[in-house]
């Protein structure tokens, strides 16, 4: 049962829509979406963020659903919650999920060397520091990169963005990687198991998917995770049919305003990179999220993962190792990433993992991670719920958005309390 609440209008960022959901049986209580409504409402208008849009739910029920802002700086369009969203990094989840369907299979294996099945990974070699003339020292690997390493981000591949090891490597080289660079053959920063650091690991999980199982990753991705969970608006391509949908990123400039983007109809792309590059809605990617606490299952009974896959992508995966922090080196693309302030977080098999329960927010054990252009979720096995939260522009962790999301996810957790 879906009940309307109320509408705001409030100039450029009028009012797209909000509801909630009441869902019956659930332990979690009837929460008062208003205080999310207030949250976001009244969050994008103070931090000055055009749109957003957000969903919380259950494993079987919405709980609360809202949108704020307009689509575009010109057309005055409001957001609603089926508008269509850029999700970047939220695209490593679902990949790593496809790799693990294939494991479930016994078509690939997590310890074996990655490069029995794609042998472009058994050339990668070591940046093991530079010469007196600047250059590159490289050199093997003390052993092979295995898929678990790409799903843990141990792998030593590394993105540039938080990498300054990759800035230097790509200085001496006059290397120049373009933005959304699917799986580049550049060196391993370091031995594969060492340590974490987020880079094109999943890229090439993605490349693995394809190869393994003979399908593009958009043709798997369609038949064996969006068509089962009902996820019509989840897609490396966005047709023409649904660009109307589709939301305007903006990227922050020197003086601190938010310019927008020209608005044109993204071209397909060349490859599919696993990776990054999906756009969704988030009533989609709230489908996804709700398969992983019902361990693996869609909302009709299907099984896509095995609940013991769940429990390992739901488990630190990378012992004492820390996951989450990263020092910025664009920071016109990102500002450095300390999502948990304190805290040491962990990686599972394609989530982050908070140990320690966020005051006010999310428990500890729960699952999380985020897309460059603001856009961020979590899953909370505790509570039987997730959430997710989207914005569309640059730079990644803008003070505003993480404000935001700060807001919203206590809103979201008051609101329970009663």
């Amino acid at each position: 049962m879906i009940i309307n609440r109320r509408e705001f209008a409030t100039g450029v960022l009028a009012f797209g829509g909000s509801f909630r959901a009441l869902h019956a049986a659930s332990q979690l209580g009837e929460p008062k979406s208003h205080t999310i409504d207030d949250a976001l409402a009244g969050g994008s208008k103070r931090h000055g963020i055009p749109a957003v849009a957000a969903m919380v739910a259950s494993r079987d029920g919405l709980i609360y659903q809202g949108a704020f802002g307009t689509r575009d700086a010109d057309s005055g369009m409001h957001l609603s919650t089926d508008s269509i969203f850029a999700i970047a990094s939220m695209t490593k989840a679902i990949t790593s999920a496809a790799a693990l369907q294939l494991v479930e299979q016994g078509k690939m294996s997590l310890t074996a060397p990655a490069s029995r099945y794609l042998p472009e990974l058994g050339t990668l070699q070591v940046l093991d520091g530079f010469d007196a003339a600047g250059k590159p020292q490289l050199r093997a690997p003390k052993s092979p990169v295995t898929l678990k390493q790409l799903l843990t981000h141990t792998s030593g591949l590394c993105y540039d963005t938080w990498s300054a090891e990759m800035v230097k490597w790509e200085t001496a080289t006059g290397t120049s990687l373009p933005r959304g660079a699917v799986a580049p053959h550049v060196p391993l920063m370091f031995d594969p198991g060492d340590r974490w650091q987020y880079g094109y690991s999943i890229d090439y999980v993605g490349k693995l998917v394809e190869t393994v199982s003979g399908l593009t990753l958009e043709e798997y991705f369609q038949r064996h995770i969006f068509h089962p969970l009902s996820m019509p608006d989840t897609s490396f391509i966005v047709p023409a049919e649904k660009f109307a949908r589709l939301v305007t990123g903006y990227a922050r400039q020197p003086d601190g305003s938010l310019k927008s983007n020209p608005r044109a109809l993204p071209l397909p792309p060349q490859a599919f990179n696993g990776g990054g590059g999906l756009s969704s809605t988030v009533g989609d990617y709230v489908k996804f999220m709700q398969m992983i606490l019902r361990r693996g299952r869609s909302a009709s009974g299907q099984q896509l993962l095995k609940p013991e896959t769940v429990a390992m992508m739901s488990t630190n995966q990378i012992g004492k190792l820390g996951a989450g922090r990263l020092k910025t080196e664009r920071p016109a693309l990102s500002a450095d990433v300390d999502l948990h302030p304190g805290a040491v977080d962990r990686w599972g098999l394609g989530f982050l993992i908070n140990e320690v329960a966020y005051p006010g927010g999310r428990s500890a054990g729960s699952l999380a991670w985020a897309g460059v252009f603001n856009t961020f979720y979590w899953i909370d096995p505790q509570r039987d719920l997730c959430a997710v939260i989207m914005m569309q522009y640059l730079p990644f962790v803008d003070p505003q958005a993480v404000a935001l999301l700060g807001e919203f996810e206590r809103a979201v957790y008051s609101s329970l309390k009663t």
